[in-house]
């Protein structure tokens, strides 16, 4: 009877031992975030934000969540980002809604000339600002976090005025660049920051606006090698996800990537990414063929004056005639973090 007893205790125990060891019912199911984007692989911005982020967000989700980076247009040209993450050929990509002049004109406030000092703060600021307009206005996407560059002109002659752009072709970092080059007497040679050392080569283009770092990252410099050493405007960008995507996550999926879509990593993000942007002029300076261009505080104030315009076009294109109020609300965001000029 008591061998009986002893064998009747191990047969109950033994499926009890077994369940850990079984796979939970609950647990959550694989699933694949094509993210895409439109940048060299080996750009700084995949090695300071879009693979940290990955990597993270794996972690965060016992890897039940699988991020695939798709760089270098591999899904799409870089200005059609938005629509191919809206309709389901990526979901998730990094954006540049300057891509598309006119279709964001609230977050173009956020690209008007000589408003940022330093991009981390800048990006905070801008994303914080965003996101009481990101429903609005990009409502067909999950908007997940902005951040940005400060960028300068870059020329094949030095620039310090800005009568010398009449006549110009100049490459626009995005939409409200191009209307900053317009209001400036320039012509505008839309091309994508991977066709624009093609640009440059072919003479299609003068000069170009674009961030310090990137400019050697995509071999620019060697095209355009004088550098007016100013913080000219802001690129900004969006990280964004398909909604059908997002819904169908469970919901600890839903909650690690609300926990990587927030303020702390725009801040994160636009630090890592900017600083990095802005160690290229002393990459540039330090070559023995690159100039860089130095302006008076006397020229810079007429660079200043001469943009006002585009602060007007910027109000008139805005439906609802509440420009001012979104651009306050935005200057707000920028003083609090000491972020503006």
């Amino acid at each position: 009877m008591k061998n009986f007893r002893t064998t009747l205790a191990k047969a109950v125990m033994l499926p009890a031992l077994l369940i850990p060891a079984l796979p939970s019912a609950a647990a959550d199911k694989p699933v694949e975030l094509r993210f895409a984007n439109w940048l060299p692989p080996q750009h700084a911005l995949a090695r300071t934000g879009f693979e940290p982020w990955a990597k993270s967000v794996e972690e965060a989700s016992g890897g039940s969540i699988k991020v695939t980076l798709y760089p270098a247009q591999q899904l799409g040209k870089a200005a059609d980002h938005y629509d191919m993450t809206r309709d389901g050929i990526a979901d998730m990509a990094w954006v540049s809604p300057g891509y598309q002049a006119g279709r964001f004109p609230i977050y173009a406030a956020s690209e008007l000339p000589f408003l940022f000092r330093t991009p981390g703060a800048g990006s905070a600021a801008v994303d914080a600002w965003y996101r009481a307009y990101a429903d609005k206005e990009m409502g067909d996407v999950k908007f997940c976090f902005s951040h940005m560059h400060v960028g300068t002109l870059h020329s094949k002659q030095p620039i310090t005025d800005p009568d010398q752009l009449k006549g110009m072709k100049v490459r626009p970092a995005n939409g409200t660049v191009a209307q900053t080059m317009t209001a400036l007497g320039a012509t505008n040679v839309q091309v994508s920051a991977p066709e624009a050392r093609d640009a440059l080569d072919k003479g299609v283009a003068d000069a170009i606006t674009f961030p310090w770092n990137s400019l050697i990252t995509f071999n620019v410099h060697r095209a355009a090698n004088h550098h007016t050493d100013m913080r000219l405007y802001a690129a900004n960008f969006v990280w964004v996800m398909n909604k059908n995507w997002y819904d169908n996550l469970s919901g600890s999926q839903r909650k690690v990537i609300d926990d990587h879509c927030n303020n702390e990593w725009a801040g994160r993000v636009g630090t890592a990414w900017g600083d990095e942007e802005d160690s290229g002029r002393d990459k540039l300076a330090a070559m023995g063929d690159q100039k860089l261009v130095p302006l008076t505080d006397a020229q810079l104030a007429k660079w200043k004056q001469a943009v006002q315009p585009v602060y007007d076009v910027w109000a008139k294109s805005l439906p609802g005639g509440n420009a001012a109020s979104v651009l306050d609300a935005l200057k707000k965001e920028i003083a609090s973090r000491n972020a503006g000029l």
